[in-house]
């Protein structure tokens, strides 16, 4: 999301030659930092005011999924609520949650919207609104179950708002393919197109198995600029890296470039090893004027870390890279 404030940023450090690099000082956000936290991850921020308020996916010690709301002057030191967010009744009275889990967080026209992966007799697409990371305000799911990773994007596309999403299955999906699709009013939605699918193994291994959509997609002069996850499934387990895709403005089930690299992959000890080893997991972005532009991914299941990169050069190298 571009910010008027000063985003997080570090410069690449002296003879990388990654796109992408991750902040020296990471994990931004522990595991233990809320008084009843077993893990902090998949987490979304935005600017706010003169700051960042964020959406945090908090598993408490009994390993219940729930969200915070959470606040930031730097974006990188983060006050979080110990208490879950309780919703108010939005567009519907009917607002049961056996859980919330990976939120994202974009703001469109008046408010900012929070989409998460919502417990009701299976996952699905939540949905709610605030205007102020204080009071949010739960609407209708957006799809039956199952499916999970909702992304909304910034800005109404042809006059309807827009979310991608990954089809799945009650479990832990061993498939899975993004998808989007168009509401007239942020309660009904259809127009259901396919965006991105899996790759053969030959062609591009680490997202073999399963892909879905990272944080709100970035408009740029060229195309949507979307981070995603990918999986593949190794002898050892599963392991999610970061791609990236540009995406036509007007049609962005329309693909234009795609990795074939992966940009981040599992390579530090704070992605290696947690609950869920292996797992670079993006939800959200913050970018400015510049072209500067700080993701933040979950990490192992259990921390949130950031990594940085300039948007034209993310762009060339995908033309340069793509499948």
């Amino acid at each position: 999301m571009l910010s008027k404030n000063r985003i997080p940023w570090q410069e690449k450090p002296e003879g990388s030659k990654d796109v992408m690099w991750r902040y020296s000082e990471n994990p931004i956000i522990g595991r233990y930092e809320t008084a009843t936290s077993n893990s902090i991850f998949n987490s979304a921020v935005v600017p706010y005011e003169d700051g960042f308020a964020g959406v945090f996916r908090c598993d408490n010690k009994s390993v219940q999924m729930n969200i915070h709301a959470g606040f930031s002057e730097d974006g990188i030191h983060w006050n979080i609520e110990d208490d879950p967010i309780v919703m108010k009744e939005g567009n519907t009275s009917m607002i049961d949650s056996d859980y919330k889990y990976d939120p994202r967080v974009t703001f469109i026209e008046d408010r900012y919207w929070v989409t998460w992966c919502n417990g009701y007799h299976g996952p699905t697409i939540g949905i709610a609104y605030t205007f102020d990371f204080k009071e949010f305000f739960q609407c209708e799911n957006a799809f039956l179950p199952f499916n999970r990773n909702g992304v909304l994007f910034p800005e109404k596309i042809n006059g309807k708002y827009c979310m991608l999403s990954r089809p799945s299955d009650n479990g832990h999906t061993a498939f899975g393919n993004i998808h989007l699709s168009y509401s007239p009013d942020m309660k009904y939605w259809g127009e259901h197109r396919s965006v991105l699918k899996v790759t053969a193994f030959e062609d591009s291994a680490w997202q073999c198995l399963k892909v879905g959509a990272g944080g709100v997609p970035i408009k740029t002069h060229e195309g949507w600029l979307m981070f995603y996850h990918g999986v593949i499934k190794t002898c050892s387990g599963f392991r999610y890296s970061m791609g990236a895709a540009l995406l036509d403005l007007e049609q962005p089930d329309k693909v234009l470039y795609r990795s074939q690299p992966y940009l981040l992959a599992p390579a530090v000890d704070y992605e290696q090893n947690g609950d869920v080893p292996n797992v670079i997991f993006p939800c959200a972005s913050l970018h400015d004027e510049e072209g500067k532009v700080t993701v933040y991914y979950g990490a192992a299941d259990s921390v949130v870390g950031i990594a940085f990169g300039r948007i034209p050069e993310i762009i060339e190298w995908l033309k340069n890279n793509s499948i």
